[in-house]
């Protein structure tokens, strides 16, 4: 075989025995931890419709430009599947029977065309736990404990972070924000910790936000009062009251269950998760 195509595929990685032991020894440890809280596994399939994986995503044409598409044989559109909650989404639409609240772990490949950097690869394992079906933080609660489980059976020390959609989105709508523009303001804020307050400024403008927008947005991160309480003082409509409240249950759950981890409120952390695929059912999602 000619030796210039022996080399694998760029973003791809080869795991030798001793890290590949490693690796197995991660998963086997998540299983036992998540089995412990009562989730059950799930897989679904790698190969899935690409209509199905554009629809509703609230990452936009950010993700959808580093799907992997293909055609079959019989000219279907399919696709690699980007992440584990849009397979979810689909199981859960495709058994309306099933017994809820619903708890599940997946651990499995996804692929994304994405730049290819030090510790991004375009083949990757993702491990998702999901409870659908309840609305208590309780839900929230058990998933940090169960976090916080599973990095001490690890041997690492971790903090969690976490944020409320509602509270975000009264804080955007009195903004004046609107609901059409609110997707990619929130991609933007996602990325605050990471580019800082001007990198934030200049990915709104790439975005085309109004500049009026961009402008309130910009006065508003660098007040920096970003804490709870701050924010429940500054923002008074009834989406912020509701999601500093279920904030402030939710730290309640944790000190009532001895949860003793460092848990940290982040208003922008992950503020663009996919939740539009679960319109009839709350979903508390962990990744891991």
């Amino acid at each position: 075989m000619d030796s210039t195509v022996l080399k694998s595929v760029k973003g791809t990685k080869d795991f030798m025995p001793p890290e590949q032991m490693q690796r197995n020894w991660i998963r086997r440890t998540l299983e036992e931890v998540f089995e412990a809280y009562g989730c059950k596994p799930l897989e679904t399939p790698t190969l899935q419709y690409y209509e199905l994986l554009a629809s509703k995503y609230g990452g936009g044409d950010e993700i959808l430009k580093e799907v992997y598409r293909l055609r079959d044989q019989g000219e279907r559109e399919l696709a690699l599947r980007y992440d584990l909650t849009v397979p979810l989404a689909k199981v859960v639409g495709m058994n309306p029977e099933m017994r809820l609240p619903f708890k599940r772990y997946e651990i499995g490949k996804v692929f994304r065309d994405g730049p290819v950097k030090t510790g991004r690869l375009r083949e990757f394992i993702q491990c998702d736990v999901d409870i659908i079906g309840t609305s208590s933080m309780l839900a929230e609660a058990e998933l940090i404990s169960m976090a916080f489980a599973a990095f001490a059976k690890l041997g690492l020390e971790v903090y969690i972070e976490v944020n409320n959609r509602k509270l975000l989105s009264g804080v955007l709508q009195e903004l004046g924000v609107p609901g059409e523009r609110a997707a990619d303001v929130m991609l933007s804020l996602d990325k605050l910790a990471k580019i800082g307050v001007e990198g934030v400024q200049d990915d709104l403008r790439e975005r085309q936000v109004e500049e009026p927008l961009v402008a309130a947005i910009t006065s508003f991160l660098q007040k920096g009062a970003l804490a709870l309480d701050a924010l429940a003082q500054q923002f008074s409509s009834e989406l912020v009251q509701q999601g500093v409240q279920e904030l402030q249950q939710l730290f309640a759950y944790l000190r009532g269950a001895g949860v003793t981890g460092e848990v940290r409120f982040s208003p922008f952390v992950n503020a663009h998760q996919n939740v539009d695929h679960f319109a009839h059912h709350k979903v508390t999602h962990l990744t891991v």
